[in-house]
């Protein structure tokens, strides 16, 4: 199951992925920290286990809808991979799936196929025996993503 998300999330988030984001999780990382958003470095931005450690919880909050898009299959990889979050990782990528949107929308900004991934990754985060988020997961998914969501108008 958790093979299959990832690559339903790799086909629906392709194109997205293959942009380079405007803004990096490095450089929201250095703007959470009151500092300047350094240039986008192909290298150093390389989305690894460890860049996505260090720098999705704090960074992932500053970034635009297309920058955020950008992210999301490699996170959504992590967190089926990772499913303890040794460093809130996961946790700051369901911080991200949380209403209320912004503007311009984030949340609002997936198709109809990306959100249902988001769906399968909160189920399967929320529903794993060996997921550290299985609570917060449940209140993402309440939140904004199940259809009597409480604060999504449908």
């Amino acid at each position: 199951m958790r093979s299959e998300i990832s690559r339903r999330a790799r086909e629906v988030f392709h194109s997205d992925a293959l942009a380079a984001p405007r803004m990096t999780l490095r450089g929201g990382y250095a703007v959470d920290s009151y500092d300047f958003a350094p240039p986008p470095d192909p290298v150093l931005d390389k989305p690894t286990d460890t860049y996505l450690e260090t720098y999705t919880f704090w960074g992932l909050a500053h970034l635009d809808p297309a920058s955020w898009r950008h992210y999301l299959p490699h996170l959504i990889n992590y967190a089926l991979r990772h499913m303890d979050d040794p460093e809130m990782a996961v946790e700051g990528l369901l911080h991200s799936l949380r209403p209320p949107d912004r503007e311009p929308p984030r949340l609002a900004s997936l198709t109809a196929e990306q959100e249902a991934v988001i769906v399968a990754l909160l189920e399967e985060v929320a529903f794993s025996e060996d997921s550290a988020n299985s609570d917060f997961a449940m209140q993402v998914l309440e939140e904004w993503w199940i259809p009597i969501a409480l604060y999504r108008q449908r």
